[in-house]
């Protein structure tokens, strides 16, 4: 692609310069971000501050000031008074930069050259504003930090610490180097943009080169690519940055915020180039692997265009900080999926700034210093609008629809990783095994702000602290089983709990009965206006009532706060605080825990002793009961996600008592009961903080109109307390939960018959056309699950199913802690009288396969319905057997192990070369064009036994190729040559993950591969 050497100019639109209606948000959010910037500025100084990197909102300013549309009112600031502001402090910190003599920052990679980025921006939009020595100073900058940086080669930076890139090797596991290389490529763009022609520039692109291309390494990917970007092949990369699943980790777990660095980067380096008007180096549009990462991204979307986060939560919603990515992708790369998740979240922007504290664009998470770089990255991103919209013209998004049916997918991540992910049209999930973020969350229509499943909060299971033992994981994709599916069965100490996704959106949970509270949901319930669902209260809707709950009311300054629990009195020993749901970042910290009878009476606590699951060092459980309101209780750090940590005092005799006050610190539990103890083994409760709103034993729960559940199995009820839902509030026992998108049929789902399993460790769930089956055991076992008809008719499963009076039974065979997910194949009733004569079998062999046999006696007249086709009239002789055929399924599951496989080179390709997974993607319309001397490679996501491969060529010359295979991604044996015919088949022998493709020589008019089959060695 060709880029020109454009320079950002002012385009002239309705109401303040805006190239489109994105870009014209984005305005309106920096004038009003304004505000803020101004409330920083240090009127002694005469310049915004240099803590956090506050001066950096000088590159907001420079845009609101070289561009029309200015309003003093909304940025609460006179043009003239932000024009002096701005100029003086760029004047400023860039002498005092220790680059051009100054000693107040600069030259550190980590972060200063990100802040050094914006700067210079912001300088070369103000350029004719500013006097020849701050313009010298700049250029001194930007030439300075790259010959710093160049020097450095691979090194280390002295100046940043810790921070490490690891050389040019990088690393992923826990935390990826895909930020820090990124970090060195930015650093030397400013003086490759700026002083082009200085004498180190080429060193500079060098360098620059080096580490952008391998900031998304992944050896087995880049190995198989000779692409050349920049002058260099893709092949000759060296790092690995990267999980082969194309994931990322920051912080010990999948990090979104961080995976999409590398496009936050980008975006910053481009606008540099564009201002200079220099072309953009190559590797800006042709990023290794990035369209495979961008794939990830689309897998978690959100609502609100920034993904979601079941892990790490210190970067979630900071909607200030997820808009460059974006804006890079749209209006650089032309992605018009970008450009749907852009518009996504501009639209929430303005709520979200409107929301306290007001003005603000990163809240809820995050550090001081993306307030001033959100405000910087809106601005590039509005200077990226400008640019496109001058040049090929505004993207044009592609519809929800179409976002939605390209977005959905499943992917098992791996075991490090710890994540299975599932989007359909309606729904997200994820299966997380990462220790201190283990849940099962599922978040309906992708709301951004509907459940809380993020960081240490709990979802389904009672605790995210809970130690995996063993994680089994399934996935079923479309082009190879028919379906997107997954299920997950753990195991941990005290039993297993199981997970399993659907097409339609809706889940299945169960759980050998964990800990007492579980089913855990949190609710997020604020008021936002103009964010769908946030207007101050959320509607729980049950078989016996309907419940508002109001927003709760914003925490104290400083947070914390003191409750008084009173219960009917009782006579104990012991007394404790048992957490249900902790502070989500520091758990659990008590002030003054004391215990009365009475107003009035005295703090029988006082005279005890105190003693807790954990505790800090200096901060034991005796400091709860001291009297010293300065001193406190809190947590060992490591017990932070733990939900059920307590704190509880010995009286020393059973005593009297019916309260108990908590003075809490600012990590207040949000959930806890109150219970007491005769001997200090056996506890009672006495209460729950807070109280519940909501009391069900009706088995359902409608939230909000949004998303329900359906529960089973349990003898608890259901509760609803502040924004915390308990699916079984009680002692730990079996549960079954069935998750539904969408809830207008929750009581009639409730009163259904359902599904029972001949073994009790096997728990069974009919759900929107899908069996599901969890083994939560550690044995594998044998049996039947009994089916009820439904109105006549008998959905048939893969196995064998003989009809019976009540239904049918199905035969199943489940392996240890095994999940299955299976779809109904076809329908069968009776085509005359209401019921199907006992004794009936149905075998489905796959997807298009049924055999009906027949029990003795005259034929059967039946109607046979194939999954998405017309019914057909089916007779079916005594003791004899039919088999029936589906005209427009294939049988499924499909034994081709290369089918919907990850294949490489990933983009960019090599010219003359098409997308290699075109022979993979079980579509015979396209193919794959090799190029000359091209070659492909299919992941196939585990090492198999093989058998054998097939090739199968479009008309034209089929071109001499060698069949290669690998465990390891790096080094590959041959196969025996295969004929060169349109359709050939190589015998393979051995184990391999990866199998690869090289043809030689090429021509144009020459054949193309339009499949590619692997098949393991059973069927070789």
């Amino acid at each position: 692609m060709a880029w020109a050497r454009a320079v950002a100019a002012p385009i002239v639109s309705r109401r303040q310069g805006a190239s489109d209606d994105v870009a014209a948000t984005y305005l309106r959010v920096l004038l009003r971000h304004t505000r803020w910037a101004e409330r920083q500025f240090d009127r002694a100084a005469g310049i915004y501050p240099a803590k956090d990197f506050t001066f950096a909102v000088v590159l907001g300013n420079a845009v609101l000031l070289t561009r029309k549309g200015y309003d003093a009112t909304v940025a609460g600031v006179e043009r003239e008074v932000l024009h002096r502001h701005t100029v003086d402090t760029i004047r400023h910190f860039a002498a005092s930069n220790v680059i051009t003599g100054g000693t107040e920052w600069g030259r550190r990679l980590y972060f200063d050259t990100t802040f050094q980025s914006y700067f210079q921006l912001a300088g070369r939009l103000m350029w004719s504003d500013l006097d020849d020595a701050t313009r010298a100073n700049l250029d001194k900058i930007a030439i300075g930090q790259a010959v710093y940086t160049a020097g450095l080669g691979s090194g280390d930076d002295p100046l940043s610490g810790g921070w490490t890139p690891l050389g040019l090797s990088g690393g992923h596991v826990g935390d990826t180097k895909l930020e820090e290389m990124g970090v060195y490529a930015q650093a030397l763009t400013p003086g490759i943009a700026w002083a082009p022609d200085d004498p180190q520039a080429v060193a500079w692109r060098a360098w620059f080169g080096k580490w952008s291309r391998n900031e998304t390494g992944l050896p087995v990917a880049d190995l198989a690519n000779p692409c050349v970007v920049d002058g260099v092949p893709i092949s000759a990369n060296t790092a690995e940055n990267l999980y082969d699943t194309f994931l990322v980790e920051n912080h010990g777990s999948f990090g979104p915020h961080y995976q999409e660095e590398l496009w936050r980067t980008s975006g910053r380096n481009a606008m540099h180039f564009l201002l200079a008007g220099q072309p953009l180096p190559e590797v800006l549009t042709a990023q290794p692997n990035g369209e495979r990462l961008w794939h990830t991204m689309l897998l978690m979307a959100s609502d609100a265009g920034e993904p979601l986060m079941p892990m790490v939560a210190d970067r979630e919603h900071l909607y200030g900080r997820d808009v460059l990515p974006l804006a890079f992708r749209a209006q650089i790369l032309g992605d018009r999926y970008a450009a749907r998740a852009e518009v996504q979240l501009a639209e929430r922007l303005e709520p979200y700034q409107a929301y306290p504290p007001a003005d603000r664009i990163t809240k809820f998470s995050g550090e001081p210093k993306y307030e001033p770089e959100a405000r910087a990255e809106i601005a590039i991103s509005y200077l990226l609008h400008e640019w496109r919209a001058s040049h090929s013209g505004p993207v044009q998004a592609v519809s929800q629809a179409e976002f939605d049916a390209y977005a959905i997918g499943v992917s098992d991540f791996g075991a490090g990783p710890g994540l299975m992910a599932h989007r359909t049209s309606s729904a997200w999930t994820a299966a997380v095994s990462k220790p201190g973020f283990v849940k099962f969350a599922w978040q309906p229509h992708h709301d951004d702000w509907l459940f809380v499943v993020s960081g240490a909060t709990p979802m389904l299971l009672p605790s995210t602290a809970l130690k995996t033992l063993k994680r089994n994981a399934a996935t079923w994709t479309k082009v190879r089983d028919g379906f997107d599916a997954t299920a997950a069965v753990l195991k941990f100490d005290n039993g297993y709990a199981g997970f399993a996704t659907l097409p339609s959106g809706a889940a299945v949970y169960a759980t050998t009965g964990l800990a007492s509270g579980e089913g855990v949901v949190s609710v997020y319930n604020l008021d936002m206006p103009g964010i769908p669902g946030l207007n101050g209260k959320r509607t729980y809707h049950t078989a016996e009532r309907t419940v508002t709950v109001p927003a709760a009311p914003a925490p104290p300054p400083g947070g914390g706060r003191t409750d008084e629990v009173v219960f009917p009195a009782v006579t104990a020993r012991y007394v404790r605080m048992l957490g249900v749901l902790p502070d989500p970042t520091y758990g659990y910290s008590v002030l003054s825990f004391e215990v009365r009878d009475g107003t009035d009476g005295t703090d029988l606590a006082r005279a005890g002793t105190a003693f807790a699951s954990s505790a800090s060092p200096g901060k034991e459980a005796k400091y709860a009961t001291d009297g010293d309101a300065t001193t406190r209780w809190a947590v060992a750090a490591a017990d932070r996600p733990r939900a059920d940590s307590w704190l509880a005092v010995d009286l020393r005799s059973a005593q009297r008592f019916d309260r108990v006050m908590i003075a809490w610190e600012a990590a207040a539990g949000r959930r806890y009961r109150i219970e007491t103890s005769q001997d200090g083994d056996t506890w009672t409760a006495a209460a729950t903080y807070p109280r519940p709103a909501v009391r069900t034993n009706g088995g359902w729960l409608n939230v909000d109109g949004r998303a329900g559940f359906v529960v089973t199995g349990s003898p608890n009820p259901i509760i609803v307390t502040g924004d915390q839902i308990l699916l079984s509030d009680g002692s730990a026992a079996p549960l079954q939960v069935e998750c539904h998108p969408d809830p207008r049929t929750l009581a009639t789902a409730a009163t259904a018959p359902r599904p029972t399993s001949s073994v009790a460790a096997v728990r069974t769930s009919v759900l929107d056309g899908y069996l599901v089956m969890l083994n939560l055991s550690g044995s594998a076992v044998r049996g039947t699950v009994a089916l009820p008809e439904a109105g006549g008719a008998v959905s048939l499963y893969r196995g064998v199913q003989v009809i019976t009076m009540a239904g049918s039974d199905l035969t199943m065979s489940l392996a240890e802690a095994e999940g299955r997910v299976e779809p109904a194949w076809f329908t069968v009733r009776a085509a005359e009288g209401p019921h199907l004569p006992v004794g009936l079998q149905a075998t489905v062999a796959d997807g298009a396969t049924l055999r009906l046999t027949a029990p003795a006696g005259p034929p059967l007249r039946l109607q046979v319905q194939p999954a998405g086709e017309p019914p057909r009239q089916v007779a079916v002789p005594g003791r004899r057997t039919v088999t029936i055929k589906a005209r427009n399924t294939r049988p499924y599951p499909l034994d081709d192990l290369a089918l919907g496989a990850t294949t490489f080179p990933t983009e960019p390709l090599p010219p003359g070369m098409s997308a290699p997974s075109a022979a993979v993607d079980g579509d015979e319309r396209t193919s794959w064009h090799p190029g000359p001397d091209g070659r492909m490679v299919v992941d196939l996501g585990a090492v198999w036994q093989l058998g054998e491969v097939e090739l199968t060529w479009t008309d034209g010359l089929s071109p001499a190729v060698t069949v290669e295979t690998s465990t390891d991604g790096r080094t590959y044996t041959p196969a025996p040559p295969p004929a060169s015919r349109r359709s050939t088949t190589v015998r393979l022998a051995g184990a391999a993950r990866y199998v690869a493709i090289r043809v030689h020589g090429g021509h144009a008019g020459d054949a193309e591969l339009t499949r590619m089959r692997v098949r393991p060695a059973r069927f070789g």
